[in-house]
């Protein structure tokens, strides 16, 4: 493991970026932020239960903005405006992935997702957005549960897919029996959230315990979507599920500003085939730089199950050398 410290300071130096003046918070919302949904009251109701489709843009993201919303009183103490609210990284990875066409059918086999179709449709065999689902259903519905949405549990419910629904749960009652260990980590989360002692830094770690659980969960489920990609797009989805875990251990802070400026080093299209960091010709340097080592970060880590050892590192009485130099890195790369 001795020979990933230099090689992380040599990618330190290559994509670190520095936030620059002023930033207006509404430039930064994700697409279609403001026509989305922002109240319960917005979708409609059958039978006393608002019901809403996770597999229309709009509606996905209005489950996000409700979510940052009702949270954000439980932030005021660690900045205005909402900035520091830490649930800022899931609407806006979500946008990222609408914006760079990773929601469309990567099938081809409908237009579900092209703007010259239905370009408001998220697509089931998108493996993107079938990964995402458990990042805004899990904790959209935990949060729901948890009492802060100030609705009841039976209020609401999920439209399935048009396939393939019963790999997906729709309510708080099914995703309970489904993902038992994960909900209980969201309602784990939500409950710190309420209290006035909890630290930040706290909050984090709930947060990451919570959003690494949703993924872990049907990472295997829906592993042969990916299979539409390709192999280029199919590696960095499996590289992206890889850093996440380092992002998670470093607990790095999904506040608004800082994940908009992590998200300008990531991919601004699907790769296809014959991109290869770092030559792809119409992405940033930075953004190349950033795909290549996500790709080398994802290769030492196999090769050595350096997560693990990390791990270790970040739990015990003491954090070791190798672990403050992974923290540091993750950090400069979203600086």
């Amino acid at each position: 493991m001795a020979f990933l410290h230099p090689w992380a300071c040599v990618l330190v130096s290559c994509i670190s970026v520095s936030l620059v003046g002023e930033f207006n918070l509404s430039d930064l919302y994700p697409p279609l932020w403001n026509e989305s949904p922002g109240q319960f009251s917005d979708y409609r109701v059958e039978n006393g239960k608002h019901i809403i489709d996770p597999w229309v843009y709009p509606e996905r993201m209005g489950m996000y903005k409700i979510l940052v919303n009702k949270t954000a009183s439980y932030f005021e103490k660690f900045a205005p405006d909402n900035e520091q609210n830490i649930l800022w990284g899931l609407p806006l990875q979500h946008g990222w992935q609408y914006t760079t066409g990773r929601l469309v059918d990567p099938s081809g086999r409908t237009d579900c997702g092209y703007e010259t179709g239905d370009h408001l449709c998220i697509s089931v065999d998108s493996w993107w957005a079938d990964m995402n689902y458990f990042l805004s259903a899990l904790p959209f519905l935990g949060a729901v549960d948890s009492g802060i949405m100030g609705i009841s549990s039976d209020q609401v419910t999920l439209s399935p897919p048009p396939k393939d629904q019963t790999k997906f749960c729709l309510d708080v009652s099914s995703c309970q029996s489904s993902f038992p260990q994960t909900m209980s980590k969201w309602n784990t989360f939500y409950k710190h959230l309420q209290l006035t002692s909890s630290s930040f830094d706290d909050l984090l770690k709930y947060l990451w315990d919570a959003h690494t659980s949703s993924l872990k969960d049907v990472y295997k489920v829906f592993e042969d979507r990916l299979e539409y990609y390709s192999e280029p797009e199919a590696d960095f989805g499996r590289d992206w599920c890889v850093a996440l875990d380092y992002l998670a251990t470093s607990r790095f802070p999904t506040t608004f500003i800082r994940v908009s400026e992590f998200q300008k080093a990531l991919p601004p299209r699907v790769l296809v085939s014959g991109d290869k960091a770092p030559f792809i010709s119409n992405f940033t340097a930075l953004q190349n730089t950033v795909l290549l080592g996500l790709n080398l970060l994802h290769k030492v880590d196999s090769a050595t199950g350096f997560l693990l050892h990390v791990s270790y590192a970040f739990t015990g009485s003491g954090i070791s050398n190798v672990a403050v130099n992974l923290k540091t890195f993750l950090y400069q790369v979203a600086l």
